[in-house]
């Protein structure tokens, strides 16, 4: 069995990955909150896991992984957004409101993601549908001691587990001293955190034995994990930011609920920067994934993103993304050169450069390696060792890359007529072998007018966008 060695963030070590059972390993990485469209940051996490996801399935085969990634649908900016809506005379309950608003976000968010290729994960858990687990965990805590109730809420008592604060490593002293907790009379310790508050008139609620209300959100992700995957499992991912306290939260009381290991392997990517600083909607310095997808091709922006190793944060530009658009053309250029690819019913992967990409993908799932590799592959293809064509095009696709037809996507977004490019083509031709290569050349400044770039090789010209 292959062995992958994934930095934990737990034990802040690289580690060899052994899944808990080979035959089903295990993932969930936290999804977003659906009150609005994802930005290019929400993004990163969805690249990132799509491609360990698709390792895993790699390695282990596809019906072997189980791969969860919830949506975050209690939330008070999507109440805020209903009760706007229902004050402006949309028609509805308030729930059918706020229904209404996480159905239109959530079609947003996965027209989003299918566009950068990410595929669908085995479960979309909403956090609506998983609220009697959010009570069940809830009511084992407090009769645990991990929780108390108290004028309608439930509170975790963080100084019951007494690893918290391992996984970001701090103390809980350190983070009432440097950390923004919330105030609040009924606390009996400052840290403590919510897992289920009183909901007003014009909030959701739902029926709790400490009154109508809704969960915190800590528990929700714990909730769905345990109904999913089970009271341990392999992989926990998500963004740097969510560290602490969302996932220092639910280790506390997921392992307060079911004792054992919550986790074995957690996972954070880095940021997403502009101008070195955090993308982000509290910010406003943030673009939303549909605005980028009208300027760039969906594979660009993945590409872009992969070129950075998933821990290590990065600053976005149009430069950056132009120059990701560049080499995604180069690498889809040589397929396009060499012909009709075959698919490769299995990689070889004693071969060499196979060999190589395994062992970058293999060391802390290190993409920029792995894109390396395919750039030395291009190298092999274009001196005319057109059999690596297919080596390079099934490598690219254990990444999410090159799945499309390389011409559809070199031509891909031109309004000119292909009928009509062909003909002027084929005049320029006709000019060169007549020698009129002035008249060749105002066919090409033509063409390149039109936003057509052509591509002279010994098989004859090809047209790509420019």
């Amino acid at each position: 069995m292959v062995t992958i060695r994934l930095t934990n963030s737990k034990t802040r070590r690289k580690e060899d990955f052994r899944p808990i059972e080979p035959s089903n390993v295990r993932m969930y990485v936290c999804g977003p909150t659906v009150y609005d469209r994802a930005h290019l940051g929400n993004a990163r996490p969805v690249v990132v896991f799509d491609t360990l996801y698709r390792l895993l399935r790699h390695v282990y085969g596809q019906g072997h992984v189980t791969y969860v990634r919830n949506f975050t649908d209690v939330d008070d900016k999507i109440n805020a957004e209903a009760l706007r809506r229902q004050k402006a005379g949309s028609p509805g309950t308030l729930e059918d409101l706020i229904h209404q608003r996480t159905e239109e976000t959530i079609a947003w968010y996965h027209a989003d993601m299918d566009a950068l290729g990410a595929l669908r994960p085995s479960h979309e858990p909403r956090a609506t549908e998983y609220i009697g687990q959010m009570i069940a965990m809830t009511q084992g805590l407090i009769d645990t001691g991990h929780a108390y109730a108290v004028e309608g809420h439930v509170l975790f008592r963080v100084r019951s587990y007494s690893d918290y604060g391992k996984l970001s490593g701090r103390s809980v002293d350190d983070m009432i001293a440097g950390a923004r907790v919330e105030v609040a009379p009924f606390k009996e310790d400052p840290m403590d955190f919510v897992l289920w508050k009183p909901s007003s008139g014009e909030e959701p609620g739902w029926e709790s034995p400490w009154g109508k209300g809704r969960p915190g959100w800590h528990i929700e992700c714990s909730a769905m994990a345990h109904e999913l995957l089970g009271e341990s499992f392999d992989i926990h991912g998500g963004g740097l930011d969510l560290q602490f306290p969302h996932h220092e939260n639910e280790i506390a009381q997921s392992v307060g609920a079911c004792g054992g290991e919550f986790v074995r392997t957690w996972m954070h990517n880095g940021f997403l920067n502009i101008d070195d600083t955090k993308m982000s909607k509290s910010l406003g310095n943030f673009f939303t994934i549909a605005d980028v997808l009208k300027k760039f091709d969906g594979e660009s922006v993945r590409l872009f993103m992969l070129r950075t190793h998933y821990r290590s944060p990065f600053n976005f530009s149009d430069t950056l993304l132009e120059e990701a658009r560049s080499a995604l053309k180069r690498l889809y250029t040589a397929l396009d050169a060499a012909g009709p690819v075959p698919d490769l019913a299995a990689i070889d992967w004693a071969e060499p450069r196979a060999a190589a990409f395994k062992a970058a993908m293999d060391d802390d799932f290190n993409t920029p390696g792995a894109l390396a590799v395919l750039f030395d592959l291009v190298g092999d293809v274009n001196r005319g060792q057109t059999a690596d064509a297919a080596l390079l095009k099934a490598l690219a696709g254990t990444l999410g890359l090159l799945q499309a037809q390389p011409k559809a996507y070199l031509q891909g977004g031109s309004s000119v007529d292909e009928n009509f490019v062909q003909s002027r083509i084929d005049a320029r031709t006709a000019a060169k072998q007549a020698r009129n290569f002035a008249a060749a050349d105002g066919i090409r400044a033509e063409l390149a007018a039109l936003g057509i770039e052509l591509k002279d090789r010994p098989q004859g010209t090809t047209w790509v966008r420019a």
